[in-house]
């Protein structure tokens, strides 16, 4: 009766040894074939998306120098305007002083 139920507690052990071997093989190919699935699938979708984004960049340079040409040139137009204004001023006091009669 001893040596049955050594056989039987050796046997349950090693089966279960066995099971958690298999478990542990089992998920290591699972995440092997997920990884490279993932690999095959996603990695080129993330480097278009990578050179979208590069794309993007690069305009947004462009847009931010553009901006920055656009902000001088409305400075040199304000610039005018207030030179025209400033001209426009001095005529409309040119013209007053022509319309005061000369005493």
């Amino acid at each position: 009766m001893n040596t049955s139920l050594i056989l039987l507690v050796q046997s349950a052990t090693s089966a279960m040894i066995e099971i958690v071997l298999l478990i542990l093989v089992a998920g290591l190919i699972c995440f092997l074939t997920a990884w490279f699935y993932q690999k095959s699938v996603f990695t080129p979708i993330i480097k278009k998306l990578e050179a979208e984004k590069e794309d993007l960049n690069k305009k947004i340079v462009g847009l931010n120098n553009d901006i920055t040409d656009l902000k001088g040139k409305i400075g040199d137009l304000e610039n005018k305007t207030r030179e025209l204004e400033n001209k426009i001023a001095e005529k409309n006091k040119e013209i007053e002083q022509l319309k005061k009669p000369k005493k």
